[in-house]
């Protein structure tokens, strides 16, 4: 029984599978028609739009075929046109051309006939000179000679008379404003000033106090040296000490602490170098202060605190008894003034005369001159090149490049040269009589030369016969170019030349 039921189902099973496959080979066949239906229908539709898409474009290709036959059209329209300006302007050229041709060859013809008229003149200019020089019986420059000669002879009075006016009237006239501007500088300057002299010795009370500070073995007195940087003098001129060095501020240093060492009576090494510290300090200070109130007098705002400190040191250094920071207010005034006057920039000429001496707070520490030091210390303070412009000509190391340069040094020679400004050295007045008196004697014709008025003034006598009074003028001023030239002098120095002749006779 159970093996008939299995058979029937397997009979079954056989059946449904072939029924399946009948089934799905018909489904696949319809499919299969069906999708070829579509595909052609596809294709058909595909044919009809590229049928229309390939109409459109031939409509289109056909339109911008129009459009760029218009825009040929035009293009070859303006091309004629711009053929035809062309044409035109060559033709303008090719006249203009003819006419410059034209104009060229009649200037040719001109050049030409100047030549000709100019050999022509010279060849008569020669004539006439060789016919003179044949007259005459001179060369041409014999004859130019003679008639200068003969010329400065007959006008030499007049020549002479003419000169002396002109240079009397000019010099009147510049003097008269040099005055004017001078006196209202000075009126506005008048301060008191007076010279200084770097004091170098200490008083003391007693004699005792001589040993106390050399102190045992020379301790105390080699402390002060080496703290202070200077050497210390005691020897047997009573109440006096001296301090010997070549830097003033050491000496005021010194000086300081001394007087404070004296005054508290605790003299040893240890002691020593604490005061002289502090009076490095105070003194420091002063520099400082010193500086910030120069600056503030005359009006400069904008310097660098360290160059306001070496400023201040001027305030220690003397130049000819003159103290020198004095000496920069005072020219700095007086430069603000002139450069007022003369249109120039007064604050550069302020400026460049309160530094121009700035050099002399390092000239024993640096090498070279004070004008050269001051300016490489300018220029690492990044002064303005204008101010080290003004400055570095007021001894005419260096050029006056600018109206200021040329104002500072004017201001130097008035500050310096006002009566009881400096004193100098007889030994310095005596090589300066000495130079003036050699100068005067290079020249010819000198019979003898004095310098008087402690070298302000050299009277020059010369001989009659050998120099007229037309070339005493000449001598005169020849020899005061020679002195500005040869010799550096605070304000002027008069040149006289004197000629005198004298005719003796006796009655008998």
């Amino acid at each position: 029984m159970l093996t008939l039921s299995s058979l029937g189902v397997a009979v079954l099973l056989g059946i449904g599978v072939i029924v399946g496959y009948m089934v799905r080979q018909a489904i696949t066949q319809h499919r299969k028609n069906s999708l070829e239906l579509r595909i052609k229908q596809l294709l058909l539709d595909a044919r009809a739009e590229a049928q229309e898409v390939l109409l459109s474009a031939k409509e289109k290709a056909s339109g911008i075929l129009e459009q760029v036959k218009g825009e040929t059209r035009s293009r070859e329209s303006e091309l004629r046109k711009l053929e035809e300006r062309i044409r035109q302007k060559e033709e303008a050229v090719e006249r203009r051309t003819v006419d410059i041709e034209q104009e060229r060859k009649e200037i040719n013809e001109h050049r030409e006939q100047i030549k000709r008229v100019k050999e022509e003149i010279a060849k008569q200019e020669e004539e006439k000179i060789r016919e003179l020089q044949r007259v005459a019986g001179l060369t041409e420059k014999e004859a130019r000679e003679m008639l200068f000669a003969s010329l400065e002879k007959h006008y030499q009075e007049d020549l002479l008379a003419r000169l002396h006016k002109l240079e009397v009237g000019g010099e009147e006239m510049l003097e008269k404003r040099g005055r004017d501007i001078l006196a209202s500088i000075i009126q506005r300057v008048a301060t008191p000033t007076t010279s200084e002299v770097t004091t170098t010795t200490v008083t003391i009370p007693s004699e005792d106090l001589k040993g106390k500070i050399i102190g045992r073995e020379g301790r105390n007195i080699r402390a002060l040296e080496r703290a202070a940087g200077v050497e210390i003098i005691i020897d047997e001129t009573p109440g006096t000490i001296i301090i010997s060095g070549f830097d003033s501020v050491r000496r005021h240093i010194a000086k300081m602490a001394l007087e404070d060492l004296i005054i508290d009576g605790r003299i040893q090494p240890a002691r020593i170098e604490e005061t002289v510290e502090k009076a490095r300090q105070a003194i420091d200070k002063i520099m400082k202060e010193a500086g910030n109130a120069a600056a503030y007098e005359v009006g400069v705002f904008d310097l660098d605190p360290k160059l306001i400190q070496l400023l201040g040191r001027l305030k220690f250094r003397t130049s000819y008894g003159q103290n020198v920071l004095q000496h920069s207010i005072e020219m700095a005034h007086i430069s603000g003034m002139l450069a007022a006057e003369l249109g120039a920039d007064v604050a550069i000429a302020k400026k460049g005369a309160l530094l121009h001496d700035i050099g002399k707070a390092v000239d024993h520490e640096v090498q070279g001159t004070h004008v050269e030091i001051g300016r490489r210390i300018l220029q690492k303070f990044s002064v303005e090149k204008a101010v080290i412009q003004a400055m570095q000509s007021h001894h005419e190391e260096y050029p006056y490049e600018t109206l200021e340069s040329i104002i500072v040094q004017t201001a130097d020679a008035v500050s310096a040269g006002r009566p009881g400004a400096r004193r100098d050295t007889v030994e310095h007045y005596l090589k300066r009589l000495e130079d003036l008196e050699a100068i005067a004697n290079s020249f010819e014709g000198i019979e003898k030369s004095y310098a008087i008025q402690a070298g302000r003034e050299i009277r020059i006598f010369v001989s009659p016969e050998k120099v007229s009074d037309f070339e005493a003028k000449n001598l005169a001023r020849q020899i005061a170019n020679r002195i500005e030239q040869e010799l550096k002098y605070p304000g002027e120095i008069k040149v006289h030349v004197i000629r005198e002749s004298r005719a003796v006779e006796y009655a008998r």
